[in-house]
C-alpha cells in the first residue's frame, strides 16, 4: 500500500521521536494514487509499485556500496538483480545474477535473463551500465575476484539469451563492491575495493567502451597500510556535476579477526561491540584528471590514505562511538557540493536515527530526520528540481533483532521524508510499500535510484526489495514508477 502522510516538521531542535508522535495520518488504499507533487510542478501524479524477480536472497538488490543496478536507455529500464532460489530452501540459498527490462510506456517487464551460475554469496549480484555507443555492460560475481564482465552485442538491447552477450575484458584481478559512473570525456569509471576488509580502495577508467582500463599509480585509501593493522572502511561515492571529480565518503572500523575484546571495547556503550558497527565519517575529493586526492578544504593528501591521516585531515564527523553498518547515501546540493544520508546508533545499540549531513559556512552539520530500526538500513537521498530534499528511509517499530539470514542486514517500512528548508526541518510525507494482503508484514531495504547512462537519476522511479520470512529466500524486487517524465 502507498499511504499519503501529512504531519509536522522535525527540526534540529526537535527529536525525531517527538515529531513522529505528532504525525496526522491518512491512508489511501489504492494500488495507484494521487499525491501533491513536491517536485515543483504543482500537479498530482500517479504511482505504481511493480514486483519482479522471484526467489531472491539477502541483498537481491544491493545497498549503497554497489551501484548502479538499473540504467534507462530509450525509455526502457534495464535492471540487474540476484534471484531464482528454490523456495523450499532456507538459510543462505543459491541465487543467480539476472537481468530484466521494463518498458516505461507500457509499464511491462520482459522475461528475466539469467547471466551466470547460482552462488550463495550475496556480493555476486550484478551492476549494469551503458557505454558511449549505448551497449549495455554487466559485471557480476565480484567478491575478491575479477568477476564476469559482459557486453551486449546490440545497442540498447539486452537480448533474450546469453548468446546475445560477449565476454568483455577483465577490469582488475580482484574487485569487491564495484560502482560504475560516466565521467568527463564520455569515459566510464569503476570504483572498488581491491581485496578483503582491510585492503585498499581505488578506481579504474576506460575511454574505449570498456575494452581497456587504467588508474592511479597509488590507491585512494588503505587504512591499515602504516601500522594499525586490520583497520578497514566502507565507502560510497558520486561524481561531481561536471564529471571531473569523485566525491568519496567512508566509515572506519577495527576489523580485528581475533575478536580481541580490548580492541573491540566501545567506551560509549561500555562493552565490546562487534564489527557490525562502523564509525565516524571521512570525506575526500578525487581529481580524476590528475589523481590528486584532497580534503573538503582543498588540502592534498598522501595516498593511499591510512587511518591516522583520515582521522587527522579527512574526518568530517567524529561519531564518538556511535556506529552504522552501511555507509551513507550521497546527493549533491544546489551548489554541487556533497550531502549525505546516514544511519547511526544512539543511546544504545538498538536505537538508531537517520541524519542529514551537509556543510554550511565551512562547518559540517548534522540534522536528525527520523528513527530507524537497524544499522544496516540503506536509504536514498535526492534533491528535486524545486529544491525540496527527499530522504527515502527504512524504519520500523523497535529494533529488528533477528538471527535470520534475510534479516541480518536490516529491513522495515520504506518511508519518504521531505525538507523544504535545506535539511533543517523534516516531515514524513508518505509510506512507500506495495499493496495487497500478500505483502502484509513484509520488510523492505536497499532503496536506490534508476539512473541514465550519465548517472543522473530518473525522477519518479526507485528500486528496492522485500521479503516476509527471516530465513526463506523468497524475496522480491520492486520498481516504484510514479510518472513518465
Amino acid at each position: 500500500m502507498i499511504r499519503s502522510m501529512i504531519g509536522g516538521w522535525t527540526s534540529s531542535s526537535q527529536s525525531p521521536q517527538f515529531s513522529r508522535r505528532k504525525l496526522m495520518r491518512c491512508a489511501i488504499t489504492a494500488a495507484a494514487f494521487s499525491a501533491p507533487s513536491l517536485r515543483g510542478s504543482g500537479r498530482a501524479r500517479d504511482a505504481e509499485i511493480l514486483p519482479f524477480g522471484n526467489g531472491g536472497g539477502i541483498k537481491m538488490l544491493y545497498d549503497a556500496r554497489q551501484r548502479p543496478q538499473a540504467v534507462c536507455l530509450r525509455d526502457t529500464v534495464f535492471i540487474g538483480f540476484k534471484a531464482g532460489a528454490s523456495l523450499s530452501r532456507s538459510g543462505k540459498a543459491k541465487t543467480s545474477p539476472m537481468l530484466i527490462s521494463y518498458d516505461r510506456s507500457s509499464r511491462r517487464f520482459s522475461a528475466p535473463l539469467t547471466l551466470g551460475r547460482a552462488t550463495s554469496d550475496h556480493h555476486h549480484g550484478p551492476v549494469i551500465w551503458a557505454d558511449q555507443e549505448e551497449h549495455l555492460h554487466v559485471l557480476f560475481g565480484c567478491h575478491k575476484t575479477p568477476g564476469t564482465h559482459l557486453v551486449a552485442k546490440r545497442s540498447a538491447d539486452m537480448g533474450s539469451d546469453i548468446s546475445d552477450w560477449t565476454r568483455a575484458s577483465e577490469i582488475a584481478p580482484k574487485l569487491s563492491y564495484p560502482t560504475v559512473f560516466r565521467i568527463h570525456g564520455n569515459r566510464e569509471l569503476i570504483y572498488y575495493r581491491t581485496d578483503g576488509h582491510a585492503s585498499s580502495w581505488t578506481y579504474r577508467i576506460s575511454g574505449d567502451n570498456g575494452r581497456t582500463w587504467s588508474g592511479p599509480e597509488d590507491d585512494v585509501t588503505d587504512l591499515d597500510s602504516r601500522g594499525r593493522t586490520e583497520w578497514s572502511s566502507y565507502q560510497t561515492k558520486l561524481p561531481s556535476k561536471d564529471g571531473r571529480h569523485l566525491h568519496v565518503v567512508f566509515t572506519d572500523y577495527d576489523d580485528v579477526k581475533s575478536n580481541d575484546p580490548k580492541r573491540l571495547f566501545n567506551e560509549r556503550y561500555k562493552q565490546p561491540v562487534s564489527n557490525a558497527w562502523k564509525y565516524n565519517l571521512s570525506y575526500i575529493k578525487v581529481d580524476l584528471e590528475t589523481h590528486a586526492v584532497r580534503t573538503a578544504d582543498g588540502d592534498v593528501l598522501n595516498t593511499p590514505i591510512d587511518i591516522d591521516q583520515a582521522e587527522e585531515k579527512a574526518r568530517i564527523w567524529d561519531t564518538e562511538g556511535r556506529g552504522a553498518g552501511v555507509p551513507p547515501a550521497i546527493a549533491l546540493d544546489e551548489k554541487g557540493e556533497p550531502t549525505f544520508l546516514h544511519v547511526l546508533s544512539e543511546g544504545d545499540l538498538k536505537t538508531h536515527n537517520y541524519y542529514y549531513v551537509r556543510r554550511e559556512n565551512g562547518r559540517w552539520t548534522q540534522t536528525a530526520i527520523c528513527e530507524s530500526n537497524h544499522q544496516w538500513n540503506s536509504g536514498h537521498i535526492a534533491r528535486d528540481r524545486g529544491g525540496v530534499l527527499h530522504a527515502y528511509v527504512i524504519a520500523g517499530e523497535g529494533y529488528l533483532d533477528s538471527p535470520g539470514v534475510m534479516d541480518k542486514h536490516g529491513g522495515g517500512r520504506l518511508e519518504e521524508w521531505v525538507s523544504a528548508d535545506g535539511g533543517k526541518g523534516w516531515r514524513k510525507h508518505r509510506d512507500l510499500m506495495p499493496d495487497g494482503k500478500q505483502y502484509a508484514g513484509w520488510r523492505f531495504n536497499n532503496v536506490q535510484p534508476v539512473t541514465r547512462p550519465d548517472g543522473t537519476a530518473v525522477e519518479g522511479m526507485l528500486l528496492f526489495y522485500g521479503w516476509n520470512a527471516a530465513n526463506s529466500p523468497g524475496a522480491r524486487a520492486f520498481l516504484l514508477h510514479e510518472t513518465d517524465l
